[in-house]
């Protein structure tokens, strides 16, 4: 939800003196946060520098230290005396002691065992909830710190924590060395303490060479088989964490060859320096796998396996089971509803195979992701001289409703919805789930043309789909069956939906075909063999047709009835790096590529002509990369980058408009409405000449950017500022909308800056966003004037107008990337 305003030059730079004004009292309290608190004869750790240049990650580093200094923006510190201050102890002891004698006499002078047992929970409870207060104080004390009184032993154990760092990265001779400096002025003179700690790394050991050994020839040569996938390479440094992670690699790999009951701890590792004289300063490892005290390590093959089916929680269970056989699994249930065919599918097990730890998280992962059991439970048993598989699980309920209210913060104003969706599992037993859902909501939305205008906005939708386990196509069955591991899934969808606005009422019949899939690195690929949508808008007025051709002439492209088609392919991933916790690292990125209209190219259009429906043939693609990462323990930087392109070769030369790309809104550029932005230099004008942003402006390419940096401020409250930049352009002239094509030497000089700051409400459920966007570098002004502190930027058509929207505020779910 975004809502716009524009200050004017005189209160906006009145605005921006308060802001700084305020940042600079902020800074003055945090420059000298704590001091007051002190006692007689402490000092405040005040600062901890590392200088260690560009061979270790400073905030790694600075995780090591033993004590720490106090943040000083927000501070954190002040916060938590203030907090103390207000804090009485003694009224909650004697508040324990009170709620312990008065529970204790109750539960004495009860009878009942069962009412006993209940004030027992109740006398539980509340001095949990003392203890709490006590331990962590009250909500000041939690948000904030305590002071960091300087102690010099702690010193001493940071740098002695710093140079086993070094030495467990392969830096064997590093050194960490330290200063004290006392610094402050007037009373607090010496009371202010910043320690330097300045690393020399000297050179690093390297990894000449890698032995394996071990007196068993079978894991020997299996040792030496997978050496490519090794962690350890020669030639790189010696690194602790990395044998540790080795060792790990060397467990699993031995477990996914038979080795059932091998442990890590027979893995020992022995670091030969003796390469390591003068200056080559390099190491042999070598990695030994021992015996047991007891015979040796012993190869699991699979006897049998079996899949056993218990009943569901309002199941009837009857007095004997059905047994089935399928690729020489056993199955077991008591109500035969579920397709072994399709079960065998994701059975990754099998006799006389080796033990695999691979294969059961496989099993166990891909069973999962049918969504029909509660479940699955993988255990070996291996009594009785046999290694038998077992799989338990259960079913889930066969029919679900479920619903949901709440409140839409979209582009309009806010308003109510109600979901209501109803599934059933299993539907025709082959592991097939049929969902169906409606919704109905309702917002506020400016009519275009008219911001003063506020109308009611009613949508009705409802959709049926149907999933199946399996790719529906006509491949081979033993194909389907190799394919198991992939998650395989066929989705089928009709839906339709209607919208009745102030101007307009427009309903979507839709209806499309999805294969997706997953690879084993949590890759999501989505391919829509058919997507065919048809659209019809009714009750146009003639005032709105009338502004949409003046304003904007493609836009009317929208409101025609229309057959839309398209094949579309997409493929996204997010990695999530954390191997240096607390250090961790998340990137985002999505590929699609659409082509529309791709089978009109083979077959006549004629009958869409006939019935006057427009039709459009299209290729589409576009790349969006987002990451954050960590600079501190408080603070993290996050950046996103984003750019399509759509080219529309149809006789009308227009996409559909749900196609065209459209830039600005609390996930895109911050200091522009949703939709508003763009495109190119082209100055959206009302009919007297005043700038008017209430229609929205499509685009046929799109780029955009954005950097964010994080703070944490206290409690469950996030700060952000943020600067967002990009637009929109047009491939085809637009000959309402001058300056809206893409041209190689003209686009970097339309590009749109906004600045800007948020809060952000960690709710732990959700995070509530509140972003206020500035237009700093806005391309829809004259050369010269677009920079928000130039001469001339307020001049007009944007000189004081409530619709110039200098500034935007912005109310979203979640982080916008």
């Amino acid at each position: 939800m975004t809502f716009a305003t524009d200050l004017g030059s005189f209160s906006t730079l009145r605005l921006l003196k308060r802001i700084t004004y305020i940042l600079i009292l902020f800074q003055l309290l945090s420059s000298c946060a704590g001091f007051q608190f002190l006692k007689e004869g402490e000092k405040l750790l005040y600062k901890q520098n590392i200088r260690s240049g560009k061979v270790f990650d400073k905030y790694t580093l600075e995780d090591l230290f033993v004590q720490k200094a106090n943040v000083k923006t927000p501070p954190y510190a002040v916060m938590y005396q203030w907090g103390l201050s207000r804090f009485d102890t003694a009224y909650y002891l004697a508040k324990r002691r009170e709620i312990d004698s008065t529970y204790t006499l109750k539960i004495e002078n009860t009878a009942s065992e069962r009412k006993r047992n209940k004030l027992e929970l109740k006398k539980k409870n509340k001095i949990e909830k003392i203890n709490n207060k006590l331990l962590n104080g009250n909500n000041l004390m939690k948000w904030g710190e305590p002071l960091a009184i300087f102690d010099s032993s702690m010193v001493e154990k940071n740098k002695q924590n710093l140079e086993n760092y070094m030495f467990n990265e392969g830096y064997f001779f590093g050194k960490a060395e330290t200063r004290i400096r006392y610094r402050g002025l007037g009373k607090r003179k010496g009371k202010k303490v910043i320690v330097d700690y300045i690393i020399k790394p000297d050179k690093p050991y390297l990894i000449d060479t890698i032995y394996y050994r071990s007196s068993d020839s079978t894991i020997l040569s299996l040792m030496r088989k997978g050496r490519k996938k090794s962690r350890l390479k020669e030639g790189e440094n010696y690194d602790q964490d990395e044998l540790l992670k080795e060792r790990e690699r060397l467990e699993y790999y031995l477990k996914d060859n038979g080795y059932y009951d091998f442990s890590r701890q027979f893995i020992r590792y022995e670091i030969d320096t003796t390469y390591g004289k003068g200056i080559s300063r390099k190491v042999a490892v070598r990695i030994t796998v021992n015996q047991p005290s007891k015979d040796k390590h012993k190869q699991f093959i699979v006897d049998s396996v079996n899949f056993i089916i218990n009943p569901g929680s309002n199941q009837e269970v009857s007095t004997e089971r059905t047994l089935k056989e399928r690729n020489r699994v056993n199955y077991s249930v008591y109500e035969d509803i579920f397709s072994t065919k399709m079960l065998a599918r994701r059975v990754f097990i099998s006799p006389d195979s080796l033990y695999s730890r691979s294969n059961s998280i496989r099993t166990q992962r891909q069973l999962s992701n049918l969504d029909n059991f509660r479940f699955i439970n993988i255990n070996y048993d291996s009594t009785g001289g046999n290694f038998v598989a077992n799989i338990y699980t259960s079913p889930l309920e066969r029919y679900q409703w479920s619903h949901e209210v709440g409140i839409n913060v979209t582009q309009g104003f806010p308003g109510p919805f109600y979901n209501l969706a109803f599934k059933k599992r299993n539907i025709f037993r082959g592991l097939e789930n049929f969902e169906i859902n409606g919704r109905y909501g309702i917002e506020g939305v400016a009519t275009p043309g008219d911001a003063s205008g506020l109308y009611r906005n009613k949508e009705i939708g409802v959709n049926a789909g149907l999933t199946f386990p399996q790719f529906l196509l006509p491949v081979s069955q033993s194909f389907k069956d190799k394919i198991g591991k992939v998650n395989p899934k066929t989705r089928v969808i009709m839906g339709y939906t209607d919208t009745d606005r102030y101007d307009y009422r427009r309903s979507n019949i839709n209806l499309s075909n999805t294969y997706t899939w997953e690879n084993e690195n949590k890759t999501y690929f989505s391919f829509a063999l058919t997507d065919v949508s048809i659209i019809n808008t009714s009750n146009l007025s003639d005032n709105f047709r009338l502004k949409l051709e003046q304003l904007n002439s493609r836009l009317i492209n929208s409101f025609e009835p229309s057959f839309v088609s398209d094949m579309k392919f997409s493929f996204y991933r997010t990695d999530i790096d954390d191997e240096k916790i607390p250090s961790i690292r998340t990137s985002y990125y999505r590929v699609q590529m659409e082509s529309g209209g791709t089978v009109l190219n083979l077959v006549n259009p004629g009958p869409l002509e006939n019935r006057d429906l427009e039709y459009f043939k299209y290729l589409k693609g576009d790349f969006d990369y987002s990451r954050s990462k960590p600079i501190s323990a408080v603070a993290s930087i996050a950046y996103r980058f984003n750019v399509g392109v759509a080219y529309p070769y149809s006789s009308n030369r227009a996409l559909p408009y749900e196609k065209y790309f459209f830039a600005g809104g609390s996930n895109g550029i911050r200091a522009w409405r949703p939709r508003r932005l763009g495109p190119g230099s082209f100055t959206p004008l009302d009919n007297v000449g005043n700038v008017n942003y209430d229609l929205e402006q499509q685009g046929e390419v799109l780029l955009q950017a954005s950097v964010e940096f994080r703070r944490d401020l206290f409690g469950f409250i996030e700060s952000a500022v943020f600067i967002d930049a990009g637009n929109i352009w047009m491939i085809n002239d637009d000959i309402n909308r001058e300056g809206e094509n893409f041209q190689f030497n003209q686009f970097y000089k339309e590009i749109a800056v906004g600045t800007g700051f948020g809060l952000r409400f960690d709710f732990s459920f959700l995070i509530m966003r509140f972003d206020v966007g500035i237009k700093t570098l806005d391309p829809a002004r004259d050369p010269g004037k677009r920079f928000l502190f130039s001469d001339h930027f307020f001049d007009f058509p944007f000189d004081n107008n409530k619709n110039a929207e200098l500034v935007v505020f912005n109310i979203g779910v979640g982080y916008p990337f």
